[in-house]
């Protein structure tokens, strides 16, 4: 996974609460496994006119002039604004995967759904929770600016805007440590690689039967 550490980008302020997995990414999409290719149809019945497929090229089909992610002053966006409840609904990992491959690096809001939030975290992804009144701050300032950025400073604890808000947020200790290493369960693993490898030459000689 790439390291998360500090992260200065432009923001894409999605003013919806209860946002579910199935808007961040339908269900049609969940036939691929791949954890790539997702970015395209992120928030697909949002985004665009017509319904997509994984096999229809999402460059043919209508964009909603309405929607954030089509305006042209949020292109390049990696940090996502939302309201609270974000990612509700399924437990697909599918929506994380989409907003990575987006872009995104990490969706700030009032709080998350419990799958979604801890799915975050297993793919690099970073859900920041901040208070309502903040989102609030940063939703104001986001619309007054035609460029709005933020830097999230996770060994910090920060979030800062451009007007000079900083605000400082509360994260576990062993997910903020796996993020900044760019750790996930099986990286974790792979760092005892040499005492896993010790431990299976032993079982080859103490039970030889069972890799027969």
């Amino acid at each position: 996974m790439q390291p998360f550490t500090q992260v200065t980008g432009k923001v894409a302020p999605l003013d919806r609460a209860n946002v579910d997995t199935d808007a961040i990414i339908p269900k049609q999409y969940l036939k691929s496994i791949k954890k790539t290719g997702f970015g395209p149809f992120l928030f697909d019945d949002w985004r665009y006119l017509d319904r997509g497929d994984l096999d229809i090229d999402p460059a043919t089909r209508r964009k909603n002039p309405n929607f954030v992610l089509n305006d042209a002053k949020f292109a390049g966006s990696t940090i996502l604004l939302a309201r609270e409840n974000f990612g509700c609904g399924s437990s697909r990992e599918h929506a994380v995967w989409a907003l990575s491959d987006y872009g995104f690096r990490a969706v700030i809001a009032p709080d998350f759904a419990d799958i979604f939030f801890n799915n975050s975290f297993k793919n690099g992804f970073f859900p920041l929770a901040l208070k309502a009144g903040e989102v609030d701050a940063l939703f104001k300032e986001s619309a007054a600016s035609a460029d709005f950025q933020l830097t999230i400073d996770l060994p910090a604890q920060t979030v800062e805007t451009p007007a000079g808000l900083k605000f400082a947020f509360e994260i576990d200790p062993f997910r903020k440590d796996c993020l900044i290493r760019g750790l996930d369960e099986i990286g974790l693993s792979l760092q005892h690689a040499d005492a896993i490898r010790a431990y299976e030459t032993r079982r080859r000689e103490t039970a030889p039967w069972l890799f027969a």
